[in-house]
């Protein structure tokens, strides 16, 4: 018997199972239009068709795609979907994958390339999208990287938290554009939402949302303090901060 490829989370919330590094996808079946969330690489674009086909949809029924960020695991198969099928992002991941920059964009880090693509909706913190049957909000959760989303669908008290936060505290790491500071912020921010279940982007759900995040915290503000006694120790290196200065200040010596 084939392993089935899309499960049912709660009413109408479907998870793709994300496979090879793919991030995994959600589809939000409503009674007046369909929303994916995230769309995995390009590679495993097939895949998401045959789970789909699981639920009787086609590509062409999904009439928004809401992108949690731009790293290619959850863009990259964007550029595949139907022309008749909307792009929404936060307006700073959509900036960076209209520039195609390669520094944010982590393609390399895949060996893989994603086609070039507009975003067509620009998503802003509160920001709610109706599917007729649930309310979607934009939660904007910079730290991750700058353009980072959760979704937060009211009916089930559930957060698509991509790769911001995921099951047992686990966070997706500070990458280019992001930060430690603006990730704590955004993990207690989370914290204050009355979460039920947790759906993140890899790995497995969870109904631990309050321990998650207040691991995440944990992990992060260790991280923070980790990175202060780096800086101390480059400002007490003959390779530290006072060297490059010196060397800023010498550019300006005709």
């Amino acid at each position: 018997m084939a392993k089935k490829q899309i499960l049912e989370i709660a009413n109408g919330i479907f998870q793709v199972i994300g496979r090879n590094r793919a991030a995994h996808a959600y589809v939000i079946k409503g009674s007046r239009r369909t929303v994916m969330i995230d769309t995995g690489l390009p590679t495993t674009f097939e895949a998401t068709q045959s789970a789909l086909a699981e639920l009787g949809l086609t590509t062409r029924d999904i009439d928004l795609v809401l992108l949690t960020h731009e790293h290619i695991d959850h863009a990259g198969g964007a550029p595949l979907m139907p022309k008749s099928c909307l792009i929404a992002a936060h307006r700073l991941a959509a900036n960076k994958l209209a520039l195609k920059d390669e520094f944010a964009l982590m393609n390399q880090a895949f060996s893989l390339n994603t086609d070039h693509f507009e975003i067509d909706i620009s998503l802003e913190n509160g920001s709610v999208i109706d599917t007729g049957t649930h309310q979607l909000e934009i939660i904007h959760t910079p730290g991750h990287c700058s353009g980072a989303i959760c979704v937060y669908e009211h009916t089930s008290r559930s957060l698509f938290s991509a790769d911001t936060i995921m099951a047992s505290g686990i966070v997706g790491g500070v990458l280019g554009s992001g930060n430690i500071s603006d990730y704590i912020n955004s993990l207690r921010r989370l914290r204050t939402w009355n979460t039920q279940l947790l759906l993140p982007g890899h790995g497995v759900s969870s109904t631990s949302v309050t321990e998650s995040i207040d691991i995440g915290i944990r992990r992060l503000e260790n991280l923070l303090h980790e990175s202060r006694e780096v800086f101390n120790a480059m400002k007490n290196s003959d390779h530290g901060f006072d060297s490059v200065l010196r060397s800023l200040r010498e550019l300006n010596v005709n």
